[in-house]
């Protein structure tokens, strides 16, 4: 089946009818594809006919009860995320659903909002999950800088496509870091040109009274020097940062694109014929509306434009990426591959990622030489990603919402241990059960 020609599909099971036509109507209001089940047998049925993204289940049934069902989901259903509703709040029965496989715990009564929030979160673990277990047989790419799903890599990787099978300039841009370079190399690689030289100009790093003679040679003083240009002959000449170029280079680019031309005191080279690339991370149509851009070699450059959005724009692709990295080193290290945590996966995603594609692969190489457990959570991500995951929760809820969470998702790490609880969060055994009743009497109410 075409998982991406079909609606989200939702599993509700409920005893009540009521609250399965509350479930299916709020939920499909949304877009959603709604299965309804009035107990475990009949969800049963339905997982067994076809694919289910989420199961919504309430927790107390005739019959096999909810915990039983997330139970055959767990052991059947891999890639189903499971969220677990229930008229009986405790923080003993939120220990023991999330310590079943339930993703999430909602208790009666919700809002539509509350519903639908718990909903889009486990359909976002769902893709997060999805996007770290690729099938080890995906297609290779030349580059990581082309690893992507998203609308704008889409268009990213079309531009790409176009640029290989032409000769017609091409003007790569995007923020540092976000992988220009590879494109660039990718694009001469898989070009009729692959087998002559990739000759690349680091336009802000020659000196500016070199960077001519460097790229177009010098005739005089004798003996004659040839530049990059008579090196890449045939091939590739890729400008990296060509918003450094000084105005004289800017000039001799605009003949050499537009007339194959060399300054007049290069040596002789009758046809220029390297193919140009360039790239920017700086926007060009401003600096050249600053006069700091000649017009003519924007215009020239820009015939093929690929650009390559930064990480934050690019949601799933973040996993996807941090997938190839983990595999690529892991293997380099001789270890298996490590398994991300929902929670860190959630943190990876949402980082703003500065340094794209750099800080991607340095963050993914140091977890993987660094952690030891197998298992990569928040407290092994760098401590700047660590406090955004803690400023994102938000800072609108009391003392005491942020301890209950905070009591609940250490009861499940423990398995409802209470002596281990109890020593994680330095308080006695007493302590915590009266934390507990406190939080439970508070549901209730």
């Amino acid at each position: 089946m075409n998982r991406s020609a079909t609606k989200e599909r939702i599993l509700a099971v409920d005893d009540s009818p009521d609250t399965l036509e509350v479930l299916r109507r709020n939920l499909a209001s949304h877009g959603y594809q709604v299965l309804i089940a009035p107990g475990v047998a009949e969800a049963v049925r339905i997982l067994e006919e076809g694919p289910v993204d989420v199961v919504v289940t309430d927790l107390k049934m005739p019959g096999a009860s909810g915990l039983d069902l997330i139970r055959h989901v767990r052991d059947n259903f891999k890639s189903t995320e499971v969220l677990m509703i229930t008229g009986y709040p405790s923080v003993e029965g939120a220990v023991e659903a999330v310590k079943t496989g339930a993703d999430d715990y909602l208790s009666k009564p919700f809002t539509d909002e509350e519903l639908l929030t718990a909903v889009k979160g486990a359909f976002e673990k769902l893709r997060a999950r999805n996007a770290m277990q690729a099938p080890p047989d995906a297609p290779a790419y030349p580059t990581p800088a082309l690893i992507g799903e998203c609308e704008a890599m889409r268009y990213t990787l079309h531009a790409v496509g176009k640029a290989t099978h032409s000769k017609a300039p091409v003007l790569i841009t995007g923020e540092q870091g976000t992988g220009k370079e590879l494109i660039a190399r990718s694009i001469h690689y898989s070009s009729p040109r692959a087998s002559a030289p990739f000759v690349l100009v680091s336009c802000s790093v020659i000196p500016g009274d070199r960077v001519e003679s460097e790229l177009f040679g010098s005739s005089s003083p004798a003996p004659s020097r040839t530049g990059l240009v008579h090196a890449a002959q045939g091939g590739t000449l890729f400008f990296e940062e060509i918003a450094a170029a000084i105005p004289a280079v800017q000039t001799s680019l605009v003949r050499l694109i537009r007339d194959k031309a060399m300054p007049e005191d290069a040596p002789p080279l009758p046809h220029a014929d390297a193919r140009v690339i360039a790239s920017s991370a700086r926007d060009l149509k401003s600096l050249v509306s600053r006069g700091l851009f000649r017009e003519d070699l924007y215009y020239a450059l820009n015939v093929i434009e690929v650009r390559v959005p930064p990480l934050r724009e690019r949601g799933d692709d973040v996993l996807m990426l941090a997938r190839h990295y983990a595999l690529k080193f892991s293997a380099e290290q001789g270890r298996p591959e490590p398994r991300f945590s929902d929670r860190s996966l959630r943190v990876l995603k949402n980082h703003s990622w500065p340094g794209n594609l750099q800080e991607l692969e340095n963050t993914i190489q140091r977890l993987v030489v660094m952690t030891d457990a197998g298992v990569i959570d928040v407290p092994d991500l760098p401590s700047l990603m660590r406090f955004s995951a803690l400023r994102d929760r938000g800072l609108d809820r009391s003392l005491a919402e942020i301890e209950a969470e905070h009591i609940r998702n250490v009861m499940g790490s423990v398995q409802g241990n209470q002596t281990r609880a109890a020593e994680i969060l330095g308080i006695d055994r007493k302590t915590l059960r009266e934390k507990m009743k406190r939080i439970n009497k508070a549901n209730e109410g």
